[in-house]
């Protein structure tokens, strides 16, 4: 079991959907206390369920790329890079291998990374790759090449109106401008890996009982060359004593 005793924001703040705000670009990457057993984590679902947790559509390969290099120069402080291998917040070495860019960025950072991009006769944003490790009610095979809309059903908050202003995020944003938001979720299961799918609303939790509250830090950046849009997921998962604890303290 992997829990953080922290959260990166104020639990008592709340805004309408799809609850966004600006975000600097230094502070897009985090390492918490649990980088290392997160990154842990990451690599063993991609050594053993690599083709569940990683997917890339071949055209989708300079995104990806263009990706790794973004991230390289964003790392957050703890990370040390000499020419082709980066030294990790835990100690470990990476070796970047730029044939295996998502692959790559799962064993260096926690945030899972989608790609989404506007394909041509299309009007939403589709995903079009992803290393996704720590999935909470859905199956990265059953989004990829799928637009915003699909990719959000059966989630009944996203009608609609929710849709044209989430697309019209992403069409909005810009290189070095990036986007932030975050959810709050109570789970049953305090397993990282949780590709579902939901069946439906019902299918969740209590939110009265649930031992385990998820959150997830969600992030949109553009990617200025091959102008794909990055969304970041940094998951958090505290003991719900915990998470009640840091909310009154809070208020």
């Amino acid at each position: 079991m992997i829990l953080q005793e922290t959260l990166p924001f104020d639990l008592g703040t709340s805004r309408p959907l799809p609850n966004i705000a600006p975000m600097r670009m230094e502070d897009w990457l985090l390492a918490d206390e649990c980088y290392a057993a997160q990154v842990a984590e990451r690599a063993r679902l991609l050594r053993t369920r690599r083709e569940a947790v990683l997917q890339l559509d071949q055209e989708a390969m300079p995104a990806a790329q263009e990706l790794l290099e973004t991230v390289l120069d964003n790392l957050p402080d703890g990370f040390a890079r000499d020419g082709e291998r980066v030294t990790r917040p835990d100690g470990e070495v990476v070796t970047l291998d730029r044939s295996d860019p998502l692959g790559t960025l799962g064993h260096l950072v926690q945030e899972d990374l989608c790609l989404l991009e506007k394909r041509p006769g299309s009007d939403e944003h589709v995903l079009t790759g992803a290393v996704l490790c720590f999935p909470a009610g859905w199956r990265l095979a059953q989004k990829m090449m799928r637009p915003l809309t699909a990719i959000h059903i059966p989630i009944p908050e996203y009608d609609e109106m929710l849709a044209r202003r989430v697309q019209r995020l992403f069409d909005g944003v810009q290189p070095g401008r990036a986007l932030m938001r975050f959810n709050r979720l109570w789970y049953d299961d305090p397993v990282l890996f949780q590709p579902g799918p939901r069946r439906d609303n019902d299918d969740r939790s209590d939110p009265t009982t649930a031992p385990y509250f998820r959150s997830e830090r969600q992030c949109l950046v553009r990617l200025p060359q091959t102008r794909a849009v990055v969304f970041s997921i940094h998951t958090y998962l505290l003991a719900r004593e915990r998470a009640l604890a840091l909310s009154s303290a809070e208020q």
